[in-house]
């Protein structure tokens, strides 16, 4: 089914690429209409999945999407009208333009942390762009998938959107398939995978990725703003999202201050009444079993490598939770400063000087975001100067991903390319230059061979003047 799918998907972009805009947003519409009438049936899907309360499913999964397909609703006209381009002098008497087309028949393989949003989001850019997609959700958020499968099969032919659920199998055989591009969201060891079968068929990627995105607490800011924010960044959807701060520093100065602003936060929102935090209907729980084990083993590593829990540590494999978790004194040869925590344990270093910091962040590979908390512009302006990140967020955490005029994306191990908006668009379209001359009309013929010593003479000149600009 894979390869003649696909077959098929390649055969429609062509048409896409023929047919009005009106095809593209009336399935845009629809697939918004369909959202509004299924958001409890979206709500219930990642609640089975992931424990996720309602409101957050609102907020960070179907809202987003819903705002995606209103900026394309209301650009797509702007976005795929040509762009035309001033002549230099040499080229006087031509025209040209830039064109975005589909790039074709695309691939979009998503994570199970946010299985809805992080699915249909790249679906809203495709179909905007005039391609066709398959989509290939995570085994891991079954609920998710299988309402993604109806959405699919309800709203779309086979040849414009397919879908394929399962395992590593079903990945692999969509990977060798000739795609034109494929946008992957998740981890950096399986995007350098991606990559690589990607190009046995050259096909274009959007890499979205991950990585461990610090957060820098500068010294006098106040403690209990950047509590909350912090908070609610690493915790929400307990700790499973992918530009969640990863670790944390604090000047030295300021470290039991924060930590008691950062439990008291942590416990006004997940843990109010006072029950823990495994009764709160507002704390999710990790996508499975696996995933809490792997969690204790990087808090056991901590632990026998000096790292002190500050508040929080406890777990259930039974019912795949993890309590919100502080840890300090840790360094840099413990596993959960080397790899992406991916889950509600925070790191807290602290430092006495800022250049420290800077140094620190650079040695590990670039992050999606790093994260600043300052009232300070020379402190902004020294952390955008020395440090490499997908974004560059200050005073809050996390928000960078619901600006829609914002391209999101990471850099080197965090990921490539941009989504969301515009940047999502042009991620699935090919920029197409149209270049046209008047009629009988040729580039000066002494340009054209045999050269001889005028002709030569000329070029020099030629050479000589555009030399000076």
């Amino acid at each position: 089914m894979i390869p003649k799918t696909v077959d098929i998907q390649k055969e429609k972009a062509i048409k896409n690429q023929q047919s009005a805009l009106s095809a593209r947003t009336k399935k845009l519409e629809q697939l918004k209409e369909w959202i509004r009438s299924n958001q409890k049936e979206i709500e219930k899907a990642l609640y089975a999945d992931l424990h996720k309360p309602a409101a957050e499913v609102a907020v960070t999964e179907t809202s987003f999407v819903v705002m995606e397909i209103n900026a394309a609703l209301k650009n797509l006209a702007k976005w795929t009208a040509p762009v035309k381009v001033k002549q230099p002098i040499h080229m006087l008497g031509t025209q040209a333009y830039i064109q975005a087309e589909p790039k074709g028949a695309a691939l979009i393989i998503s994570p199970w942390n946010y299985p809805f949003n992080l699915t249909v989001a790249p679906l809203v850019s495709a179909i905007s762009a005039g391609c066709s997609a398959c989509l290939k959700p995570s085994e891991h958020s079954p609920h998710t998938a299988a309402l993604l499968r109806r959405m699919v099969t309800e709203l779309f032919a086979v040849e414009d959107v397919a879908i394929f659920e399962g395992g590593i199998p079903v990945t692999k055989e969509l990977l060798e398939q000739p795609f034109d591009h494929i946008f992957f969201t998740g981890s950096t060891d399986v995007g350098k995978i991606v990559m690589k079968s990607a190009a046995k068929n050259l096909a274009s990627v959007t890499l979205e990725l991950g990585g461990k995105s610090p957060v820098i607490i500068d010294q006098g800011f106040d403690l209990q703003d950047a509590a909350k924010k912090i908070a609610i960044g690493r915790f929400i959807n307990s700790g499973q999202t992918c530009i969640a701060p990863d670790y944390l520093f604090v000047h030295e100065s300021q470290k039991d201050d924060f930590i008691e602003a950062l439990k008291h936060q942590v416990n006004g929102m997940y843990n109010a009444n006072g029950k823990g935090f495994d009764r709160s209907a507002d704390y999710g729980r990790a996508i499975n079993a696996q995933h809490i084990l792997r969690l204790q083993n990087l808090l056991n590593d901590a632990q026998t490598k000096g790292a002190h829990v500050e508040f929080g540590g406890k777990s259930s494999l039974d019912n795949q939770f993890m309590e919100p978790t502080v840890v300090s004194q840790v360094s840099e040869e413990m596993t959960l400063m080397k790899e992406e925590i991916f889950g509600p344990i925070l790191p807290v270093i602290t430092y006495h000087q800022l250049d420290d910091v800077i140094q620190l962040i650079r040695l590990k590979p670039k992050p999606l975001a790093v994260y600043l908390f300052t009232t300070e512009d020379m402190v902004t302006e020294k952390l955008r100067k020395n440090t490499s990140s997908g974004a560059l967020v200050v005073n809050d955490c996390a928000i960078q991903f619901l600006h829609s005029e914002l391209p999101f994306g990471g850099i080197g191990a965090s990921g490539m390319g941009r989504s969301h908006g515009h940047a999502g668009f042009m991620a699935f379209s090919n920029v197409k230059s149209v270049l046209k001359q008047r009629t009988g009309h040729t580039l000066p013929k002494l340009l054209y061979p045999p050269y001889g010593l005028k002709t030569s003479g000329i070029i020099k000149a030629f050479m000589k003047w555009i030399m000076k600009g």
